[in-house]
């Protein structure tokens, strides 16, 4: 049974930590708790707070199920920035900050204003901020925050679409009473995080639960899984949940 939640950023607020699994990065063969989850969206939130991200703004990261795209997103929600996830990004963004792995920093040439933010290894121009030497160095606390459950939180790159924090903790919470997940849950994620169901169903839904989000890393074990969120690819059937199944709705571009 899911708590009820009012903002994405409540999915993180500190009396959530515990040593209790929060998120598997199977590619990185790491398991992080609730307090690893807690403390590093916090650390992510003031970092994008540093570079210049600021509520209402746009925040447009990978759309790969890295565990820094996790994280940057819960931090992003805190603040009460939109988060965008996109593969094809453009390479001049006028979002605030751009998130990707560190060899796409290349790729990109953004304008003034827009700040590249890099991970999973040293960027090379020193005017790119590099996630992992700043996460790991800031406080792992952060401000009161104040936002409406109708304010915005993901957009969806596709479709223009745009969605609320209620709107997405709705398609989780209908997620994870179908499923019925609870702490012991474990949910994998085999469909890009650029779809907003993937983000309902495979990251809130089993975070609301007080369970675990899986990244699988190409066809990694599904051994203790309950659940796979897929957009097609092979899964055993009697796990899988088809993103066409996922109940979300935002009912005009906003």
């Amino acid at each position: 049974m899911t708590e009820e939640f009012t903002l994405v950023g409540d999915l993180v607020a500190r009396d959530r930590r515990s040593e209790r699994p929060a998120l598997h990065a199977a590619e990185l063969d790491r398991t992080y708790s609730y307090f690893d989850l807690c403390n590093t969206a916090y650390k992510a939130g003031n970092v994008l707070s540093h570079i210049g991200v600021r509520e209402g703004d746009r925040v447009v990261i990978d759309a790969d199920p890295h565990p820094q795209a996790v994280f940057t997103f819960l931090g992003a929600a805190l603040l009460g920035a939109v988060t965008e996830f996109a593969s094809d990004i453009d390479p001049e963004s006028d979002a605030r900050a751009v998130v990707v792995p560190a060899q796409r920093e290349h790729e990109f040439d953004l304008p003034g204003g827009s700040k590249l933010v890099a991970f999973g290894g040293d960027p090379e121009r020193p005017d790119t901020t590099h996630w992992e030497e700043e996460v790991w160095s800031e406080n792992p606390a952060f401000p009161p925050t104040f936002h409406d459950t109708e304010d915005l939180v993901l957009r969806d790159a596709d479709t223009d679409r745009t969605y609320s924090h209620a709107d997405l903790l709705d398609a989780a919470r209908e997620t994870a009473d179908e499923l019925a997940l609870d702490a012991e849950s474990r949910v994998a994620v085999r469909a890009p995080l650029s779809d907003p169901r993937t983000v309902a169903a495979g990251v809130v839904a089993p975070l609301a639960a007080g369970g675990a989000v899986a990244l699988p890393d190409g066809d990694a074990s599904l051994d203790a899984t309950t659940a796979v969120v897929a957009d097609g690819r092979a899964a055993p059937e009697d796990l899988t949940l088809g993103l066409d199944a996922v109940s979300l709705s935002s009912p005009t571009p906003r």
